[in-house]
């Protein structure tokens, strides 16, 4: 017969079949490491997302602004992380930070921008529901 172990500690299992943990103590801990663990991404993707809208805050005091790709890119700036997309009627994509966006222009520039009360307009929100579905 196989032998079976706790999955925290390692120790000798007796009793139930399906047991996996020799003592409440060893499951609480199990479980409080494994959820360490999803909220461990969580907190790393907050700190890109936050670095982002530094970094972005930090270039655009003004409110509209064009920058050089590479300035973005070289203060460790993610593309992957952003916490919103708007759409102009242009068809430019804006990609957000909290309320710092940038959108990619020609001859790898940046425009940088500030929300505005604007791209709260129902018409953009239909737009983006078209184009995403309501999620």
């Amino acid at each position: 017969m196989k032998r079976r172990s706790c999955q925290q500690c390692g120790e000798a299992l007796q009793g139930r079949i399906d047991k996996k943990y020799c003592s409440d103590q060893c499951r609480f801990l199990f479980n409080n490491q494994k959820k360490r663990q999803s909220e461990i991404t969580i907190a790393n993707v907050n700190q890109i997302l936050r670095r982002n809208r530094s970094i972005l805050k930090s270039f655009n005091p003004v409110g509209k602004t064009t920058i050089r790709k590479s300035l973005l890119l070289g203060q460790q700036f993610s593309l992957d992380f952003y916490t919103h997309i708007y759409r102009t009627k242009q068809g430019m994509v804006y990609y957000f930070c909290y309320e710092y966006g940038y959108a990619f222009a020609a001859d790898e520039k940046v425009v940088l921008v500030t929300w505005q009360p604007y791209m709260n307009h129902p018409i953009n929100q239909v737009m983006f529901q078209e184009r995403f579905g309501n999620h």
